[in-house]
């Protein structure tokens, strides 16, 4: 009898051990290969560029007479940094400037370009010396795609049409012909568009029955004819869970005259009090990762209302603005939204890059903003120096997954818990590129606990896996221009691999990549 106690009780034990590891509940995570799993555009990796505090002047340009080594006026370092990463596309020149430019401005004879004062952003006054022709062969250096903002709010529609003609037609017309006296004989063929933005706001304080109207009469006279299949046109679309908006766009504008409507959510606790860029504690942690979910579900609600206009799904939402936003970093110029990268914000990118991944069939473009030294920078830059972010760290781990086909994934992810609030702790994402190598992504934001998930690999075939992790000792740790290397991605060999079954440790506050191949 107390034989059989005794076997039962271990049997219990062995059972409720092979669910745990050193006292945590092990995640099973379910893979579900599908024939028609989308693909994971890489344009869900694009980046942005407004003028925008030290972004576009002393960030990615530094003039052609710099002692700093620079192509026609971009840092070197900068375009070394970015073509690592791969990077997509590029848009510009705003955000809430490209409703105040004027592009005509920014071509020809530098001695004779009108100046103009960034209202937007800081009141400076710019001379116009980086335009047209610099971002357009910046990202032909880059092999980025150029996506510029046309100019609705401030601009007419001859404007947007010129500058149409201007970067792409082949043929002759005085857009053309100036091209040509500017130095450029065969055009970019720029394909990416938006008509305006944020035109609920900062691009017209506009009704969206408005806009619609708005939008359409532009695109109207944006000329497709060199461009093969088309312009791809995005309206100006909502702000967080402004569902009212996304419903009229997607009833008023037919699909003929729409490619992306866009979507904007930063992870901002609070627009009056956004909290320090550094020495911020767990509770204000906790309450940005709040905001950071967010964004499954906005997307979930905006991409519902297309579908009941869009059953085939030939609309695409374009996430062209996401990240981190907080307080200046101390003693800096509040209008230029300089502020420091840390484990935070690579939780941020980590966490919204899965979402966005998971979400491949709607969600064809996203752009973190920004690229250099403005909100959730990939690279800040102090005069000559240039230091690598979290954020850009995470997305060359992440870049494995562009192009590649979705595995779709299930679970029910742990909870991280402060007080009496709790957030699902893991995001994970997978693909499996041309080459018929697997990449599985994680990140747990939970900063106190390691979380450990099971997977059953078996019907991916296998053999071999290698991984990468980017984490640290402290949420508040990032980069400095004296210690530019104190978060970077290293090895990682903390997990099980046997008879096609894996288990993974995942440290808190961490990402980690996985590749898997025979």
């Amino acid at each position: 009898m107390y034989r059989r106690i005794f076997f039962y009780s271990l049997m219990l034990i062995v059972a409720i051990y092979s669910q745990t590891t050193l006292g945590q509940t092990v995640t099973n995570v379910n893979i579900s290969e599908s024939d028609d799993a989308p693909i994971i555009s890489r344009h869900i990796y694009g980046h942005f560029a407004e003028h925008l505090g030290r972004c576009i002047y002393e960030g990615f340009y530094v003039g052609e007479n710099s002692t700093i080594p620079n192509s026609a006026g971009v840092r070197l370092d900068i375009i070394e940094a970015l073509k690592e990463l791969q990077i997509p596309n590029l848009r510009w020149p705003g955000g809430c400037f490209a409703d105040t430019y004027h592009w005509m401005d920014g071509i020809g004879d530098l001695e004779k370009r009108p100046t103009i004062v960034n209202t937007w952003w800081g009141g400076v006054t710019e001379d116009n010396s980086f335009g047209t022709h610099n971002f357009l062969n910046l990202c032909e250096e880059l092999g980025a795609e150029p996506y510029l903002s046309g100019n609705v709010g401030s601009g007419g529609v001859q404007e947007l049409a010129d500058w149409v003609q201007y970067t792409n037609f082949k043929g002759k017309s005085p857009m053309s012909d100036l091209r040509r006296e500017n130095g450029r004989d065969e055009p970019w063929t720029v394909k990416y568009w938006g008509i305006g933005n944020e035109a609920w706001g900062c691009g017209g304080n506009m009704r969206p029955e408005y806009y619609a109207d708005i939008y359409k009469k532009y695109v109207t006279f944006m000329s497709d004819a060199d461009i093969e299949g088309g312009l791809y046109k995005i309206a100006s679309g909502a702000s967080n869970d402004d569902y009212n908006w996304t419903e009229v766009l997607m009833k008023n504008i037919p699909k003929n005259m729409l490619e992306g409507v866009a979507l904007h959510h930063y992870s901002v606790i609070d627009w009056d009090a956004k909290g320090p860029d550094v020495d911020f504690d767990e509770q204000t942690y906790f309450n940005t990762m709040k905001e950071s979910w967010l964004m499954e579900e906005l997307i979930v609600k905006h991409t519902a209302i297309m579908d009941k206009y869009d059953e085939k799904k030939e609309v695409d939402l374009i996430v062209d603005e996401w990240g981190g936003w907080y307080e200046v970093a101390e003693g800096t110029n509040p209008g230029f939204l300089y502020q420091q990268n840390t484990m935070r914000d690579a939780m941020i990118a980590g966490m919204n890059l899965n979402i966005f991944n998971n979400h491949a069939d709607r969600v064809k473009m996203a752009n973190l903003a920004q690229t250099v030294n403005v909100l959730q920078a990939v690279i800040l830059t102090e005069e000559e120096k240039m230091i690598l972010t979290p954020t850009y760290h995470v997305m060359n781990m992440y870049k494995v997954h562009q192009d590649a086909t979705l595995i779709p994934l299930s679970f029910d992810s742990p909870k991280y818990t402060l007080k009496e609030e709790s957030l699902p702790a893991l995001t994970i994402s997978a693909s499996k590129d041309e080459g018929e190598k697997t990449h599985i992504s994680f990140t747990n934001i939970d900063a106190n606990k390691a979380h450990t998930v099971s997977l059953d690999l078996n019907s991916l075939n296998i053999k071999n896996i290698s991984g990468t992790v980017l984490s640290s000792d402290s949420l508040q740790d990032h980069n400095t221009f004296e210690n530019p290397d104190k978060i970077a991605p290293k090895d990682f060999k903390d997990f099980k691999f046997k008879k096609g079954k894996l288990e993974v440790n995942i440290p808190p506050f961490s990402v980690i990549v996985l590749e898997g191949y025979k």
